[in-house]
């Protein structure tokens, strides 16, 4: 993944060093359970805990011999101990250090994102609480539809990424598992008990059932959870991106002093950042297809995952973490601009009070139909430029079933919108 699109967080994962640091603390642990079956010498292992290393460096000259990354990391760990490094990868495959290390980087990577995460819903929930009698206008199909608040908005995004926590949660419990059960999983060498010895005391479960590698359905899940949750992150993005549009403007990313909205046009601030968040989610949605398609192997394995796994897994997990916080930054600065949504709500005359009007005639006896074609023929008068409230008001039909009163109500913005609070409450917002 290119720095621009890259956490401090995830870079610590997934590094090249990084991995590796977790391929060499897989080797020892394999070769501490060896010397606790009385396999290893005491002495033999003391030299390995002490003495192995390995630079990307070397591993990379002695691959150009191998053309095979982990051996040439084995043998680099054997250079570095002496005779004992005889020991090192004993008894087990690649795929045994490779995806038990995979287990480790993909639990740490789930703490990541359930943490940033974490800190996007503070901020939405300062959000919403403090727009929760912020009324807008609701649309549906782009269209004025009926009245909201922003912060019944906002709780709408807190419970959806509220939910998509839980199912990182899931899927890092799911994926935190570890496999030393030898070639074809078939366990040869390694017993059932001592892989999971190793495992536990890595942090890891190990896998019940493994082939060669770990089955790739657990993979592919948590890839597909990270697209719904990068989905997630573009609703609320194309939601910011609409409301700052020139004719809408209800909302502004945070503009700073000498910020450059157009090479051409010194007047454009444009909606960048929200932006940038929609197609990074594209690649995210793209990367989970891909694991999709490793699910199904050849027999008990081959090489058709490791390829596409070097580029989809660390570029999504960086995507998604960059994802999370630049929403977050988003919301943060981001400018709320009541008096225009006032503006945009009272278009027309309150024709969004439609429903209203019909529903209440309804309750005064009329057929729904009925009902409907007078709330119609008075919203056709605003379409064509009338006050639709006045329109109603001289209804004969709305005069013979409605009183004043009764209307009044009908157009009561705070009446409609009594309810909106509870949504708060329902999504979990943190009101305190």
């Amino acid at each position: 993944m290119i720095d621009r699109y890259c956490t401090p967080a995830m870079s610590a994962i997934w590094s090249r060093q990084a991995k590796y640091d977790q391929w060499l603390k897989a080797e020892v642990a394999i070769c501490e359970a060896w010397c606790e079956a009385g396999k290893i010498p005491a002495a033999d292992m003391a030299e390995i805990r002490e003495k192995s290393a390995f630079t990307i460096e070397r591993c990379d000259e002695i691959e150009q011999e191998t053309r095979h990354d982990l051996v040439a990391f084995v043998r680099n760990l054997e250079e570095s101990v002496g005779p004992a490094g005889r020991w090192i990868h004993f008894g087990v495959t690649s795929y045994d250090v490779i995806d038990t290390a995979l287990g480790m980087m993909l639990r740490d990577s789930c703490d990541v994102l359930i943490e940033s995460s974490e800190s996007l819903l503070a901020t939405i929930d300062k959000l919403a609480e403090e727009h929760k009698a912020t009324p807008m206008i609701g649309r549906t199909h782009a269209i004025h539809a009926e009245p909201i608040t922003f912060g019944f908005k906002a709780s709408s995004w807190r419970a959806e990424l509220s939910r998509n926590i839980e199912r990182l949660k899931i899927a890092k419990t799911d994926n935190a598992v570890g496999k030393i059960s030898g070639a074809v999983g078939i366990h040869a060498h390694v017993s059932p008990e001592m892989e999971e010895s190793i495992c536990d005391k890595l942090g890891l479960t190990a896998d019940p059932v493994s082939t060669q590698i770990i089955n790739r359905d657990r993979l592919s899940s948590l890839m597909n959870t990270m697209a719904v949750l990068a989905g997630g992150l573009e609703r609320i993005a194309t939601e910011l991106r609409n409301l700052q549009r020139t004719e809408i403007l209800e909302v502004q990313e945070e503009f700073k002093k000498g910020q450059t909205g157009s090479s051409a046009m010194p007047h454009k601030r444009n909606p960048w950042s929200s932006e940038t968040v929609c197609g990074l989610a594209r690649i995210v949605r793209g990367h989970a297809h891909a694991t999709l398609e490793s699910i199904a192997t050849w027999h008990e394995r081959d090489l058709t995952n490791s390829s596409q796994e070097r580029i989809v897994l660390p570029d999504t997990f960086q995507l998604v973490d960059f994802m999370i916080n630049r929403v977050n930054k988003i919301l943060s600065g981001i400018v709320v601009m009541p008096d225009n949504m006032q503006t945009n709500l009272r278009k027309m005359g309150d024709l969004v009070f439609s429903e209203h009007l019909m529903v209440s005639l309804v309750g005064k006896g009329l057929a729904r139909a009925a009902a409907y074609k007078v709330a119609q023929r008075n919203a056709a008068k605003a379409w064509d430029g009338e006050d639709f409230k006045t329109s109603v008001y001289n209804d004969p039909d709305v005069q013979a079933n409605l009183t004043e009163a009764e209307l009044e109500e009908i157009f009561s913005l705070e009446h409609h919108l009594r309810h909106a609070e509870l949504s708060l409450d329902a999504a979990g917002v943190d009101r305190s």
